[in-house]
């Protein structure tokens, strides 16, 4: 990953936890690492806890940002949830796994947000 690629990266994820922020979400989490898994950011709304993936491109040349967060993507997130998950503050929680679009237009950014882009077909 070039330092270009990481610095838009992390621009697209401060975007997105401001974003979520303005709309009444509390960011609980940023970066949350567990072996090789990651999610970029854990926030609640009422009382649900959200996994969110965030993907920021400044072109279509690789498909739609949200295409990148495949099975073994989704895979990772979702063992990554279950360890978050295990913290007995949020054990009984509600929780979705949704995906943040981040499109880099110049010095502007553009989002789109999918709530409930996956789901885990059995229990943690």
């Amino acid at each position: 990953m070039t330092v270009a690629t990481k610095k838009l990266g992390n621009a697209g994820e401060d975007f997105a936890a401001n974003y979520l922020e303005s709309y009444g979400y509390q960011i609980l989490a940023r970066n949350f690492r567990v072996r090789s898994a990651e999610i970029d950011i854990i926030a609640e709304v009422s009382g649900v806890i959200v996994f969110v993936e965030v993907k920021t491109r400044k072109d279509m040349r690789h498909g739609l940002p949200a295409e990148a967060v495949n099975w073994r993507k989704q895979k990772k997130i979702i063992e990554a949830a279950g360890v978050f998950l295990q913290d007995e503050t949020y054990a009984d929680c509600a929780c979705r796994f949704d995906v943040i679009e981040i499109y880099a237009l110049g010095k502007n950014f553009g989002v789109r947000h999918i709530e409930n882009a996956f789901e885990v077909e059995s229990e943690f």
